[in-house]
Parts: C-alpha cells; structure tokens; sequence
C-alpha cells in the first residue's frame, strides 16, 4: 500500500474497532483490506494486493467477500477513500464517485460509495 513508508504510517488509531481481512495464496499473505462498520455505514480502508499479484482477481476477491459481509451485517452505505487513478476498478464493484475529493502523502483521492437495500438501484449499486 505504501511501501516505500514505515508500516507504522498505515497503522490508525482506531485499528482495533476494524475487521482485518487477508487472502493468502499458500503460505503468502497477497491481499489486505481492514473494514470498520459503524452503525448503517462502513469505511472499507488499507486495500492492498502485492504488486506482483496485481491483476489476477485477488483484490476482487477479497473486495467481493467483505462487500458481501457488511451488507448482511446491515450495511446500507459502504464507502472508501480510492485513489483516483484506481476509480475505475471500484466502479465494477458498484461504487459510484463523489464529489469529496483530496490529496494524502502525494497521491490524489475520490470518496467512493455503495448503498446497499432500497436505496442501491437508485444510487447505482449493482
């Protein structure tokens, strides 16, 4: 996710409220993403695939799980900070983009959202 920091930068405060979620492939740790629900709403946070084993469906796989999981846990609105190059790949998993947009340790962010129930055809939920 940022692997040219210290691991501590990724660390946040509240880590201890969130669900850590991995995928391994084998022995190898390939995948991360850490979910923090509160109430109604989640932040899915610190989505990350080794560089190497981009593109082979890990991260849609562990993405697709943990949507999958928020939404049965009651989830109505799930959201992430995306980097803005990466909106593309959330959009396949019915993200939409807002207008809440900034920029963090020199790379550029869009809040991307889900609204899960009644309210997801009408906001473009899959």
């Amino acid at each position: 996710m940022w692997p040219e920091r210290e691991p501590d930068y990724i660390k946040l405060a509240d880590d201890e409220l969130g669900v850590h979620y991995g995928l391994y492939l084998a022995e190898q740790l390939v995948s991360v993403l850490s979910l923090f629900i509160n109430g109604t709403e989640a932040q899915f946070r610190k989505f990350a695939t080794l560089e190497l084993e981009q593109g082979l469906g890990y991260g849609s796989r562990l993405l697709q799980t943990v949507l999958k999981e928020a939404e049965q846990a009651g989830v109505q609105r799930i959201y992430c900070n995306a980097r803005t190059y990466k909106a593309g790949f959330y959009k396949k998993f019915g993200m939409q983009a807002t207008e809440e947009v900034f920029s963090k340790g020199g790379k550029d962010y869009v809040v991307m959202e889900r609204f899960f129930g009644p309210d997801e055809a009408a906001n473009g939920g899959a």
